[in-house]
């Protein structure tokens, strides 16, 4: 067959093994990882999806080298702990029989042990190590590495690299980025020793170069080893991509790939994990200007999920390999629709950070857009139902659509009803914010996925009670969202007010000068919208704090993102809405004119109680899911729209 995407498709060879694509899964730290450092079970299912999916290669994340000096609670491949050998054993065959390359990411945390994702500082009893002696910014102090130590840690990971081969891993890849011990050597910033591993930039290669040679000595000729790194650090103090280039220079000759990714960790999560407000594929000029310099393969990484853009990015010569890591937890099989040519089946990541957030919170994962993700051992296949019914969905946002796809799966008869004339319901509103393009796309998405597998939608149709009962459905999913809250303050109805749901409609409405009613998620997304199209922008908000309903990834990105667009008026309650602005009440009892001649409502949303009380027994089996249960976010409408469909 003709592939649509040809060089994404094809194989590379990288040493000595071949690869059968260039879509390489990125390091995602696992979430059943024992006391002792063993990969659990779970996550041997969460690695072996994505080599399900079609990557070429899918890489285990994080091995921690050397405990002694990193207490970063991760992976650590040790002979002397029960079960370590066989745990990644188990995780690199459950890769390897699907087709794809495992590979194993190895790292030490240096002066941040300890503080790997929650940031809490859990191994406070522990010295903390790094290049030099500092004090962190959170207090804790650090003490420079002896170099007997940095000889200790250089056979630490030539001694984990050889036990990784013998568990079956086809390539290790030593993570030199992202502000983690590597990184601290390599960077001005955190390295300010004088001895021969500090000053000049071979003196701060030195020390990658003693690993590279111990991980090469361990696992011997042709086996591939990648070297992870940060084209540029992106902050003040740091390297840049001049430096960069003449580090990759010094790394290259002992490596087989290079990994070009951006930023440190603990000084621009935005950077390392790029959010919605960063164009896709925003660190490839690294990649590209780096890759001139070498001769080495390279790869390239960065909020990547387009396979037109990844096409080129190979096709071009910028990079030879693409890396993903949310993209293959929205689509694990991204890949294998590439491949097949079913691009348009694509569910494309939302870059929201749920998952992110969800690990931070409580050590598991979740996605907004697929509900399988963290549950992988609970079964990735749909069952067929043993009794065939007639399914009716009422409503056509994320979770409906998602519920009445789920349900067709499984070989029910299923209409869904939406009573407007577009299906995606809140996520219509999301099409005039540029950077939440994917969620309105997400819709559409599912939509194409419900009419495959076989859902009849009919559009302009609201179920009723009798509307049900005539179907004689034997389920009804309500799936019928919530509605603006509007409450009656004087002028909020007035023709200089538009409810942020509508704005997609009314765009024209709002002029130069706008006030945000609201300092919520949707309000505070809506402001910088405003912002960057150069409008002058207000925001009130009645609590102390914006944004309380943003996961706290996504929070602390979106509240940069408002200092740079955004006057924001923190404890303000709305009492009047006029054609100069929004007269409010501050903290201390006075009067405020928050200027503005448009007027953006934003005050949350409400279930639509009533209706579902309506139709609570229009069928023998109801569920309630989404917003129409709850007001809450995508991913629970999805997640209870997929058991749903599940329970008929």
């Amino acid at each position: 067959m003709e592939r649509k995407y040809p060089n994404l498709c094809s194989p590379i060879t990288i040493g000595n093994i071949t690869f059968r694509n260039r879509m390489f899964s990125a390091p995602m730290g696992g979430t059943d990882i024992t006391n002792d450092g063993c990969i659990g079970p779970k996550s041997t299912a969460f690695y072996e999806l994505r080599a399900k999916g079609g990557a070429g290669a899918v890489t285990v994340s994080e091995c921690m080298v050397h405990p002694q000096t990193d207490g970063s609670h991760a992976y650590h491949l040790d002979t002397s702990i029960l079960n370590s050998l066989a745990s990644a054993t188990y995780a690199a065959d459950a890769i390897r029989r699907h087709g794809a390359m495992p590979s194993i990411e190895l790292s030490h945390s240096g002066m941040y042990a300890g503080t790997y994702m929650t940031d809490k500082g859990r191994q406070k009893s522990m010295n903390q190590w790094g290049p030099s002696d500092t004090v962190r910014p959170d207090g804790v102090e650090v003490k420079a590495l002896t170099k007997e130590m940095m000889a200790e840690i250089a056979a630490a990971y030539g001694n984990v690299a050889g036990l990784a081969k013998r568990a079956g891993f086809e390539m290790v890849m030593i993570h030199g980025g992202h502000g983690w011990l590597l990184n601290q050597f390599f960077s001005p910033y955190f390295n300010h020793r004088t001895d021969e591993y500090g000053g000049s930039l071979e003196n701060r290669c030195r020390f990658a170069i003693e690993v590279l040679k111990a991980v090469r000595e361990s696992v011997g000729p042709k086996f591939p080893i990648e070297f992870r790194m940060s084209g540029s650090e992106l902050f003040e103090g740091g390297y840049d991509l001049a430096e960069g280039v003449r580090i990759a220079q010094q790394i290259e000759p002992y490596i087989d790939l290079l990994h070009v990714s951006a930023g440190t960790y603990q000084r621009g999560f935005g950077d390392t994990h790029p959010s919605m407000f960063k164009e896709h594929g925003c660190n490839v000029y690294l990649v590209e200007e780096i890759k001139k310099h070498v001769s080495v393969p390279v790869a390239t990484i960065g909020g990547l999920n387009s396979p037109e853009q990844m096409e080129e990015i190979i096709a071009s010569g910028k990079a030879d390999v693409v890396y993903m890591a949310r993209a293959l937890l929205a689509d694990p099989f991204l890949p294998r629709k590439v491949t097949e040519n079913r691009d348009g089946e694509i569910v494309k990541c939302l870059r929201c950070f749920t998952c992110m957030a969800e690990r931070a919170a409580t050590s598991t994962r979740r996605c907004t857009v697929n509900p399988l993700i963290g549950r992988e051992m609970e079964g990735c296949e749909v069952q067929p139902a043993p009794v065939k019914k007639k399914v009716l969905v009422a409503g056509g946002g994320p979770g409906g659509l998602y519920a009445a796809y789920t349900a067709a799966r499984r070989g029910h008869e299923v209409v869904l009803c939406e009573k407007e004339s577009e299906l995606g319901g809140i996520l219509k509103s999301e099409q005039a914010l540029p950077f939440k393009q994917e969620m309105y796309e997400l819709a559409g998405t599912y939509a194409h996925m419900a009419k495959q597998a076989g859902v009849e939608i009919r559009l302009n149709t609201e179920v009723t009670k009798e509307y049900a009962q005539k179907e004689q459905a034997d389920a009804l999913i309500i799936a019928a969202g919530s509605s603006p809250l509007v409450p009656p303050i004087s002028g909020l109805d007035g023709d200089n007010v538009v409810i942020v749901n509508n704005y997609y409609l009314e765009k024209e409405k709002v002029g130069d000068d706008v006030v945000v009613f609201g300092g919520g998620l949707a309000g505070c997304e809506c402001a910088i919208h405003l912002g960057m199209e150069g409008k002058k922008v207000h925001l009130v908000e009645m609590r102390e704090e914006l944004a309380p309903d943003a996961n706290v990834r996504h929070r602390p990105l979106l509240l940069k993102e408002i200092e740079k667009y955004v006057t924001v008026h923190t404890g303000y309650k709305g009492l009047e809405v006029t054609a100069e602005g929004i007269l409010c009440e501050d903290k201390n009892g006075g009067k405020q004119l928050v200027p503005g001649s448009s007027v953006i409502c934003a005050l949350g949303q409400r279930p639509r109680t009533g209706y579902v009380e309506e139709l609570r027994d229009a069928a023998p089996f109801t569920a309630v899911i989404g917003d129409a249960a709850k007001v809450s976010t995508i991913t629970n409408a999805v997640y209870w729209g997929y058991h749903a469909a599940l329970d008929i």
